[in-house]
């Protein structure tokens, strides 16, 4: 690797790595990704995709392809356990309790707000969604370099010094997107408090014999939990006996089968062949800070945590939407370093919740009576209308936001995926991943305060017949809310373009 100037190196080509990488291309950024592996990792990991994510892959026009690998998947849990009753919004369970479908009420409007990302219920494996990205990080020139692992880097004031085994590289700035075990975050030295692991899971693909006597779908025994299917082969099983010895070690037909025949009590059961297996904990860790410097975290290097629930590629694909833009504008000069500083405020608190949610679960999963007593009591919660939707809704994540300046209720909210009278919605019209001013009340004074702001801000003028009250939104490229008006004039608008559009150039 030759010695060549980049905006922004990213460390690591999963989803996060790669979702980040296009963020930034699409704002105009030269990018570089290094992943030391040399083809898409096919292990058994994340397999769901939230609304939030969902939403962000909508403005992106990728939510097609997301949504032909989930009616494919359909498929394969259709032959393991039949019909199944998947609606629009389902959220699958929380520490092992499903939750019914049928209970499940969807009149808040967060629902309805979220436009078609909302109903797409997606299921993608992780290796098909790191596929889907790489597409898209090729047809918008990102340069991506396999088989090149970051062995260190100097970070100053003014760059970063990125070295690998194919030589160095000169960027501005470096962004770890390098896993839980994250060289980037160590070699930094973030701070990365949390609480230690008490649990040794396994979540695999397998071949079974003698697998007629597990239960279908998530079971809760005396010695832990395990889960079967919901595809021919997909096991898990999580014992609290302790983490495990070696996480990194290859997970035998032996090991998995052990411990399925401990927690399952089947002792029939036979694994033949591992096709896929990982080992994960309940290791829950939090950087302090994003930032440190010219040094930046997200996805598994900012935040580690157990994966019950399928929070944690959803949390990392959030924080590349909140960060790609920001740091695209920094790079362009068009926004002040501050700008950074907005990244862990907003991404932080979503952080720590998901890995209280996790720890949550794992106090219900645990074998001892206690726990029992109170899985009982929250069983009991959740298979009332009101517990599925508080747990379906909180799963899915419609209900996060940013607390930004504005006083307006949208204000810090993802923008309503609203129709327009042009036959357009707003998602689609986020795709340039540029800001969006949408006028809907066709005020010239309005555009006229957004005046300087060419290259940053799409200016849309169109009715809405859903909101007759709303006249203008602005909404940032990450698709939230960053002002909100129903009157005339524009007060505060001017404030708000400056506040993450940087200052206007007729200005400057």
């Amino acid at each position: 690797m030759t010695t060549t100037n980049y905006d922004v190196v990213v460390a690591g080509a999963g989803p996060v790595g790669l979702f980040l990488a296009c963020e930034l291309r699409l704002g105009g950024a030269r990018v570089l990704v290094v992943e030391r592996l040399t083809a898409v990792d096919e292990t058994i990991k994340a397999g769901s995709v939230n609304v939030p994510s969902a939403v962000a892959f909508d403005r992106r026009g990728l939510l097609p392809e997301l949504t032909a690998v989930w009616e494919a998947a359909r498929e394969r849990i259709r032959a393991f356990q039949g019909e199944i009753k998947i609606p629009p919004k389902f959220a699958g369970h929380f520490a092992g309790i499903m939750l019914d479908a049928d209970l499940f009420d969807g009149s808040d409007p967060v629902w309805a707000d979220a436009g078609p990302a909302a109903t797409s219920g997606l299921g993608v494996p992780q290796a098909e969604l790191e596929r889907i990205l790489a597409r898209h990080a090729e047809r918008l020139g990102v340069e991506v370099r396999r088989g090149v692992e970051l062995t260190g880097f100097d970070a100053g004031e003014d760059g970063v010094t990125v070295h690998t085994g194919d030589g160095g590289v000169r960027a501005g700035w470096l962004v770890g997107c390098d896993g839980g075990r994250s060289t980037v975050r160590k070699l930094a030295g973030f701070d990365f408090p949390g609480t230690d692991p008490e649990i040794t899971g396994y979540q695999a693909v397998a071949k079974l014999t003698g697998a007629e006597r597990l239960g279908a779908g998530w079971n809760t025994t005396d010695v832990g939990t395990y889960a079967h299917g919901p595809f021919p082969g997909r096991v898990l099983s999580v014992e609290f006996d302790g983490p495990p010895a070696d996480r990194t070690a290859p997970v035998t037909a032996g090991e998995l089968q052990a411990s399925l025949r401990r927690v399952s009590g089947v002792p029939e059961v036979t694994v033949t062949e591992v096709v896929s297996a990982t080992r994960f904990t309940d290791n829950a860790r939090q950087v302090t800070d994003y930032r440190k410097g010219r040094v930046l975290l997200a996805g598994d290097a900012a935040h580690v945590h157990s994966p019950f629930g399928g929070q944690g590629l959803n949390l990392g694909i959030g924080d590349a939407m909140n960060l790609g833009w920001k740091l695209a504008a920094v790079v362009r000069g068009e926004a002040a370093e501050s700008l950074l500083d907005t990244y862990t405020a907003e991404r932080h608190p979503i952080g720590a919740w998901v890995l209280d949610w996790t720890r949550a679960q794992i106090a219900l999963m645990r074998p001892d009576r206690h726990a029992r007593a109170l899985r009982e009591v929250v069983t009991d919660l959740a298979l009332t209308t009101t517990g599925t939707t508080y747990l379906a809704t909180r799963i899915s994540g419609v209900w996060q936001r940013y607390d930004l300046p504005g006083g307006h209720p949208l204000t810090g909210a993802a923008a309503p995926d609203l129709a327009l009278d042009d036959g357009t919605r707003i998602g689609e019209r986020l795709r340039t991943g540029r800001a969006l001013l949408l006028d809907l009340a066709d005020d010239a004074g309005l555009r006229d305060r957004a005046a300087g702001y060419g290259g940053r801000l799409d200016v849309v003028t169109a009715g809405c017949p859903d909101r007759p009250g709303l006249r203008a939104l602005l909404v940032r490229p990450d698709g939230f809310v960053a002002w909100a008006a129903e009157t005339a004039g524009g007060d505060g608008l001017p404030e708000a373009l400056e506040r993450w559009l940087g200052t206007p150039r007729a200005a400057a």
